[in-house]
């Protein structure tokens, strides 16, 4: 049984115990990468909120996330997830009105929902989700206070990641768009420069050969121009303050925020600029290129092609 007076049982060694909930469970299917494990946390977290409901996540959910950050959702366990009568409930990437009435007494969320239109009013509660486990954290503040301007330390750091690897045929063959070129990130980059002093701009991406060809001047290359692990990128990314996730005071107390992406759609931030796409790449028009420079997270940070 799911539930019992005592409580819920997790893969982990011990046993935590959880009240039985009294309107029903909410689970959502553990599908993709690191980006999309932390929006569908995210968007279960806030969407069992607002229904009243118990959330549980998937033990393989528990696996992705849990090394990198300190989430507090239980987990529920395979053997009894096989056991529930679960009903699908399919989820676009924006919240509507009607997922505030989601009926079912045992419902699994599914689809690819990352939007931040289903929780940014509990950010609070989600960016200390996704805090950093410590050591995962020290990690990346080391390779930051190794990182060199000029000579110098410098004063803002600018995390950006670059999505190539299957964006590059992704992005033309099913969202219809362009992915980001070597003019595009100049222009991003150049908005920075404008702005900031002292700084340095630290590169994840999945496409490091196209990043070394497209280098530019004060530019780092994290993992010695290696893709690295989602964990340490991630943790990089948002210590320098690129990622939407990035925690109260996680920054250099000197820089602001920023994001970018080659489409603007209901999982970007809400205030963005837009820089003209290259349609040259297409046989369509697709919508602009954009990215946000405040998305109000202490942090600095671009974003090229997606997470």
């Amino acid at each position: 049984k799911l539930c019992t007076q005592h409580g819920v049982q997790t893969p982990n060694a011990a046993i935590r115990t959880h009240p039985c909930p009294r309107a029903g469970v909410f689970t959502i299917n553990s599908i993709g990468r690191l980006g999309n494990q932390m929006g569908q946390y995210a968007t279960m977290y806030a969407l069992a909120k607002a229904n009243g409901r118990q959330a549980f996540i998937p033990a393989e959910m528990h696996g992705a996330l849990a090394p990198i950050f300190r989430i507090t959702l239980p987990v529920l366990h395979r053997a009894a997830a096989s056991r529930i009568p679960w009903k699908n409930y399919h989820l676009n990437d924006w919240m509507e009105e009607r997922y505030r009435h989601i009926p079912g007494e045992y419902v699994r969320l599914t689809g690819y929902p990352c939007s931040w239109t289903f929780y940014h009013h509990l950010r609070a509660e989600i960016l200390q989700e996704f805090t950093l486990h410590d050591h995962v954290r020290e990690e990346a503040l080391a390779f930051l206070r190794r990182l060199r301007a000029s000579g110098r330390r410098p004063r803002t750091f600018v995390g950006v990641h670059v999505r190539r690897g299957d964006y590059v045929g992704v992005m033309p063959r099913v969202w219809k768009g362009v992915v980001a070129d070597r003019r595009y990130l100049e222009q991003a980059l150049d908005w920075f420069r404008a702005r900031y002093g002292s700084l340095v701009f630290v590169v994840t991406s999945n496409g490091m050969a196209w990043c070394r060809e497209s280098s530019l001047r004060d530019v780092v290359l994290a993992s010695n121009g290696l893709q690295g692990s989602p964990a340490k990128e991630f943790a990089l990314l948002t210590l320098a303050g690129s990622s939407p996730w990035a925690p109260s005071g996680s920054g250099p107390p000197t820089s602001r925020v920023g994001t970018a992406s080659t489409w603007p759609t209901s999982g970007s931030l809400p205030a963005s600029l837009g820089i003209a796409a290259d349609l040259g790449q297409s046989h369509f028009d697709p919508p602009f290129t954009s990215f946000s420079p405040d998305g109000g997270h202490p942090g600095l940070g671009l974003k090229v092609g997606g997470f």
